[in-house]
């Protein structure tokens, strides 16, 4: 308890009191408006934005085509958290959570609904056996994925969320999560300085699930706490960022569903492989 702040006995809710994120939080589940979820000509349907969660998926997706796995083609539709599509009817019925990303799986007899990023990679993961790693290494691989899920919550919502979109800098919060970020990459610094890849020597989904937040964060992409973080000092976990962001597939990855940024690296939908080409944000405005 403090001078400022004393808790109420009964917590209600006060919508004007959300900072940047107060349209898009609610404590209640459930849809707030009826929308129809587009279809696309491919068997795997998404629904994501460019966020680092969303990156895992799209990543995979071009992984696995990048890896010959033609089956594996996809449309990816924007879904636009800012506006409220997460609570859209469609997007409720495949996931009741309003987070993205969510995938319909129509390659069977019964369309399938998978939500949760790590339950994405593994969903696809199995489909193709692809990017497990090898067996007797599984229970290492799988270790690392869920450590991720776990983890990344406190760089997100924690560090993330205190840092850079709280309505005013409180220094107790921000202390307690960079304090545990850093420890996060002092974990996977440790790891891989004996491992080329997250899990042993074989890229896999734990990488791809990974990636996206602690490379993207010592990369320079997230929060702009690069300095802050001092994250240059984790040299293997700048090593092994470098050399995933290099793959021509994480590149691509990385544009699927990117709504801000540079232009050119902005594909808010992918239907075909030609989209990186023909249609990213600068090539529509310089059609207009």
């Amino acid at each position: 308890m403090t001078d400022t702040y004393t808790p109420p006995k009964v917590w209600t809710w006060d919508k004007e009191n959300g900072g940047k994120f107060a349209s898009t939080n609610r404590p209640v589940a459930g849809a707030t408006h009826d929308k129809d979820l587009p279809r696309g000509k491919h068997p795997f349907q998404l629904y994501s934005l460019a966020t680092p969660n969303g990156q895992k998926v799209t990543i995979m997706f071009e992984e696995l085509l990048a890896a010959g796995h033609s089956d594996a083609e996809y449309d990816a539709w924007l879904i636009k958290i800012g506006d409220g599509d997460q609570f859209g009817s469609g997007f409720v019925e495949i996931n009741p959570n309003s987070k993205i990303p969510a995938l319909m799986d129509y390659t069977g007899d019964t369309p399938v609904r998978v939500f949760e990023s790590a339950a994405i990679l593994m969903h696809l993961a199995e489909k193709f056996d692809a990017f497990l790693g090898p067996q007797d290494n599984r229970a290492e691989m799988l270790s690392w994925l869920f450590w991720q899920m776990g983890s990344a919550p406190y760089l997100g919502g924690g560090f993330g969320h205190f840092y850079a979109y709280a309505p005013e800098p409180m220094e107790y919060p921000i202390n307690r999560f960079a304090m545990e970020t850093k420890r996060q990459l002092d974990v996977l610094d440790r790891q891989l300085a004996n491992s080329e890849f997250i899990s042993g020597p074989d890229y896999t989904i734990a990488d791809m699930a990974i990636w996206p937040w602690y490379g993207g964060l010592v990369l320079g992409r997230l929060y702009n706490a690069a300095d802050f973080l001092d994250v240059g000092s984790y040299t293997n976990v700048a090593r092994w960022a470098k050399m995933i962001d290099a793959r021509d597939a994480v590149k691509r990855g990385r544009m699927v569903n990117r709504a801000s940024g540079d232009p050119s690296e902005q594909l808010h939908e992918r239907h075909d492989a030609s989209d990186f080409e023909t249609r990213t944000q600068d090539k529509l405005d310089a059609a207009e």
